[in-house]
């Protein structure tokens, strides 16, 4: 259980893929608000 873990949060990040233990959720948040910026 470490970053070779795919299984594992830590382990999803240091692939950079999403999944169960790392939903895509909070990077969505992160570009709308970067759009906003953008926008304004």
């Amino acid at each position: 259980m470490g970053k070779g873990d795919s299984r594992t949060r830590k382990g999803k990040i240091f692939k950079g893929t999403f999944g169960k233990a790392r939903p895509q959720r909070p990077r969505k948040k992160v570009v709308e608000k970067a759009a906003e910026g953008a926008a304004q």
